[in-house]
């Protein structure tokens, strides 16, 4: 079979996965691609990998476009993810409602799963909020950090240290199997994504990657990305 193939942050991975049938019926075509770290997968499209659609952040889209390698007017936003917690199904909740919450939530924890600092959205997002807690120092030795969120969630999944957690996009926690949204970062450590769909100027299936963004983004579909973990 055909397929779109998609250049993603790990984001939008459950959302494509829960489209792919319904993409399949309608358009006759599959989906394949890869997910991971929003900077590696742009710096794949520069290198000259083949793709149809990226989903990517708003931000890096918009500068993608202005290099000439995503066409402007695909442009279309898919929703909003949140930076958030996560902690194995068999263990407690969290509950963070400050800064100062949180810093004792990471300060307690044995072992704190997390994506690339450097080239993942929320991984990069995370650092920094270490640095203004006080505690990158002190928790430095306890972070496993993975290429991209989904990696990070399944070995949290599978850890077996005592008070393992998380943090990564809201999307890739509902994602996986084993581990559990365990709330939002409180205030003044928040982080909110605007994730963009877009067809590169090399697809070579166009009207096909168009359709799939308009899948993504459709009123119908609303539900789904809102089960997804995307917002609006």
């Amino acid at each position: 079979m055909t397929t779109v193939n998609i250049l993603s942050g790990g984001a939008a991975q459950g959302l494509v996965r829960g489209l792919t049938e319904v993409f399949k019926a309608q358009a006759g075509f599959g989906i394949d691609g890869e997910f991971g770290a929003v900077g590696i997968m742009a710096d794949r499209l520069r290198a000259g990998t083949q793709a149809d659609l990226l989903i990517l952040t708003q931000a890096l889209l918009a500068k993608l476009a202005g290099e000439k390698l995503v066409t402007p007017s695909s442009l279309a936003d898919v929703g909003r993810v949140e930076t958030a917690l996560a902690v194995r199904s068999r263990d407690p909740r969290v509950t963070v409602k400050t800064e100062a919450d949180l810093r004792e939530v990471l300060r307690s924890a044995d072992a704190i799963y997390v994506p690339d600092t450097k080239a993942s959205t929320a991984g990069q997002h995370i650092a920094k909020v270490l640095d203004q807690l006080g505690i990158a120092f002190e928790v430095a030795s306890r972070l496993k950090i993975f290429p991209n969120g989904a990696t990070a969630m399944r070995e949290l999944a599978a850890s077996t240290a005592q008070r393992p957690i998380g943090c990564t996009q809201a999307t890739e926690i509902i994602a996986t199997d084993g581990i559990a949204l365990s709330g939002s970062l409180p205030p003044g450590c928040e982080l909110v994504t605007m994730y963009t769909a877009g067809v590169t100027t090399r697809a070579a299936h166009p009207k096909e990657a168009a359709a799939l963004i308009a899948l993504l983004t459709g009123a119908d579909n609303r539900e789904l990305r809102q089960r997804a973990g995307f917002i609006g």
